[in-house]
């Protein structure tokens, strides 16, 4: 049983295997929102101040199916164990592979972001639950002036789509942190997107903690309940763990480039968030959890990058 302050992981395959649990050496610190503000919010408003020298994590959420939002199954109870591991952000930036917009990039602007139920064929429960978290004006106006590599639009009409509140409900389920969600756009290229990351890293040393919910591996044309991993799902997987661990980033970039990625995404959106996740990542390496492929073709592995600073 994992304690407080742990999350598990698991290996490839069907079968639950050995859990394993890994301490964090992460010093658990007050809510972010209690200290002192800092001008510059936009709109005649202030924005958190955070002590420099401590850094929130970088969180790459492997989120599956939107089911995993009911209830507790192996991979909720660890997005709840990270939860607990870290410190309350001042404001949690989502980007999430449902979220994909034809021109430039947004970020969402509301000041009561509405939950999407984007999807269909799924259990009636699904489609009553809210997350009603607030969402921050001030803070996407910060992030519209920080990312100076791309144009970057205050979007008034998405809210938080199903990658984002399908994981947010089981880390914070109080739903009390500002959410923001910054777009994804098939037609920029692959290392816009890092470099859109790049240019959101210092956020992290004010209370924000970043998120990308995407799959490693996102195939639904060959999901089969009852499917061990498919030989190609494992090994593009076992590829991004070791880009990852090495940071070859270009690799991860340039991931066309391995033979099975056109069967690990047939379409990229799922793989998208991770090139933002890695630029704000900078120097931290990662730790891994989840470490399973559902179905045969879903990779649910989670990446947290910096665990020891937030």
């Amino acid at each position: 049983m994992a304690k407080a302050g742990a999350f598990m992981t698991r290996e490839n395959g069907d079968a639950p295997g050995e859990l394993l649990v890994i301490q964090s050496n992460a010093k658990k610190l007050p809510d972010h929102r209690t200290y002192p503000v800092l001008p510059g919010g936009g709109g005649g408003k202030e924005t958190p101040a955070f002590p420099e020298h401590y850094r929130m994590p970088v969180i790459f959420i492997g989120h599956g199916s939107p089911e995993n939002a009911l209830g507790n199954n192996p991979f909720s109870t660890a997005w709840k164990q990270l939860g607990k591991m870290i410190s309350k952000p001042a404001l949690i930036l989502s980007i999430s592979a449902h979220w994909i917009i034809q021109e430039g990039t947004a970020v969402t602007a509301t000041r009561h972001p509405r939950t999407i139920h984007d999807f269909y064929g799924f259990p009636d429960e699904l489609y009553r639950i809210e997350y009603p978290a607030p969402g921050s004006p001030e803070w996407a106006k910060i992030v519209q002036n920080l990312i100076q590599s791309s144009s970057i639009s205050l979007d008034y009409e998405w809210g938080l789509d199903h990658g984002t509140w399908s994981v947010l409900r089981h880390m914070y389920p109080e739903a009390d942190i500002p959410v923001i969600q910054l777009s994804l756009n098939y037609n920029q290229p692959l290392s816009l997107l890092f470099r859109i990351g790049e240019e959101l890293g210092p956020l992290r040393e004010r209370g924000v903690l970043i998120l990308g919910s995407g799959n490693l591996v996102h195939n639904l044309m060959m999901l089969s309940m009852h499917e061990k991993p498919y030989p190609w799902a494992l090994e593009f997987d076992n590829i991004v763990k070791n880009n990852l661990t090495a940071r070859d980033y270009d690799s991860l970039i340039d991931y066309t480039k391995y033979p099975v990625s056109s069967l690990a995404h047939p379409t990229s959106e799922h793989f998208l968030p991770l090139l933002c996740i890695i630029g704000a990542a900078g120097d931290d390496r990662p730790r891994f959890f989840n470490e399973t492929i559902f179905a045969g073709s879903i990779s649910m592995r989670c990446a947290v990058f910096g665990l020891d600073t937030g």
